[in-house]
């Protein structure tokens, strides 16, 4: 084994047997095939981690210790990771501790995050504090230096180095400048500095912090949003949301009130900004109604804007076929296509579902393979899924073995429900084949 390798395939999901379809195996009864390639020479990490999971899940830690142990060997550090964690779980926190210091010592951000999270955890906080301060300008790592410093009781000195970075007229951690507006680092300096004081037990401290330095989204969290729920201070969230400029505020509230099954409340959330918000509020609102039965509705919300160009048509054409209304949905595309004049790959591949849901499969195939780009490996690879989809495997793995290892990513989990289990392993475990030389890009999706 490799470290190198197993990094690499295990990033792109090549030369492997990807988590999902390891699952799979395991739920169908394949648990030798797992197991073998979990021992392989050459192993396979996802399965590896799945097998070893699987005996410390009935107490065999030892056993499991055992089938990541090679990983291990490598020096590789996701396999150092799964270790501990299985470790800590068997209550051997010391050892995790000891495993992760190697890594934690060479600044690998993982490890100290780890690291530190044992250490507190077996009373050792003032080390793990020592250990995260250094790195307090790095996003990644002042996030658990804020927990360590609450456990350890310091978390005033953290708060205090948080306030230096986000305090006004400090130059610009990039430039240098004492003119230019750059961002704190870390980034989520505000954000840190608002939990502190809501964790002290101070949440209008933390929602002033919040409202004067901004509330920065993070993966479309807001945390302003997420202090006034949690401090049920919804009439606030209300009014922070209104205004159309905090699009994440505003999907929180509405999820708020979809959960306390307030539906039509939910809805005028997102009404107000149909033509002019940010978020996607069209797209919200009517998964919000679909949810509920009202896919009607939701149909309407969509078909109330041109959407040729929009990639809520997906969303569009999957209510028609959802709602009885295929043949409505195959009509808007020929409308659309009469506007444009041509019709793409992109727009074309919608109408396959819509087709299949008329019982017009076959037609649907037939198109596919007329199309321009019809040879294409994306269309071949959704016009197999769409005959899997509609209970024809054994067509689609035809269609598939035309380029077997272009599209093995697609033609392996068919063979693995048709039983062709050794096939599929042998085929997701060759070598990519070597690029032709001087050939740095691809222009064929995914580019």
């Amino acid at each position: 084994m490799d470290a190198a390798a197993l990094d690499r395939r295990t990033r792109t999901h090549t030369e492997c047997i990807p988590p999902d379809l390891v699952e799979r195996l395991l739920a169908l009864g394949h648990a030798d095939v797992v197991r073998a390639q979990a021992l392989a020479e050459d192993g396979d990490w996802f399965c590896a981690r799945a097998w070893a999971r699987r005996l410390a899940g009935q107490g065999d830690t030892p056993g499991a210790l055992a089938v990541l142990a090679p990983y291990v060997g490598t020096g590789w550090y996701t396999a150092t990771e799964e270790t501990a964690r299985l470790l800590e779980a068997a209550g051997r926190t010391e050892e995790a501790v000891e495993l992760l210091r190697r890594f934690a010592q060479d600044g690998e951000g993982p490890a100290l995050r780890a690291l530190a999270r044992l250490l507190t955890a077996l009373g050792e906080g003032e080390e793990a504090y020592a250990m995260l301060l250094p790195h307090i300008d790095e996003w990644y790592l002042a996030e658990p230096l804020v927990d360590v410093a609450l456990a350890v009781g310091r978390g005033e000195e953290v708060a205090a180095l948080l306030t230096e970075r986000i305090a006004p007229g400090r130059p610009c951690p990039r430039c240098g400048g004492p003119d230019c507006p750059g961002s704190p680092e870390p980034f989520n300096a505000v954000t840190l500095l608002a939990s502190i004081r809501e964790r002290q037990g101070h949440p209008d401290e933390a929602l002033g912090v919040l409202y004067s330095y901004g509330s920065t989204p993070v993966n479309d969290v807001d945390p302003l949003a997420e202090l006034l729920v949690r401090q049920g201070r919804i009439d606030e969230l209300r009014a922070y949301a209104a205004d159309g400029d905090h699009p994440a505020a505003a999907r929180r509230l509405a999820e708020l009130l979809e959960e306390r099954g307030d539906v039509a409340g939910a809805a005028e959330v997102y009404r107000p900004h149909l033509e002019h918000g940010l978020g996607h509020p069209r797209f919200l609102l009517a998964q919000l109604l679909a949810r509920h039965g009202r896919g009607g509705e939701a149909i309407g919300v969509l078909r109330a804007r041109d959407t040729s160009e929009d990639w809520t048509l997906d969303q569009l054409c999957g209510l028609f076929a959802a709602e009885g209304r295929a043949e409505e949905g195959l009509a808007h595309l020929d409308a659309l296509k009469a506007r444009r004049g041509k019709e793409e790959w992109e727009l074309f591949r919608l109408r396959g579902p819509l087709l299949a849901a008329c019982g017009r499969l076959d037609e649907a195939a037939e198109q596919a393979r007329a199309h321009p780009e019809g040879g294409s490996t994306y269309a071949v690879e959704e016009l197999a899924c769409l005959l899997a989809g509609h209970g024809r495997p054994e067509e689609a793995v035809s269609l598939l073995e035309t380029d077997r290892m272009a599209h093995r990513r697609t033609l392996a989990p068919l063979l693995v429900e048709l039983g062709r289990i050794d096939e599929a392993v042998t085929l997701l475990r060759l070598p990519e084949p070597p690029r032709p030389s001087g050939s740095d890009y691809s222009d064929c999706p995914p580019f």
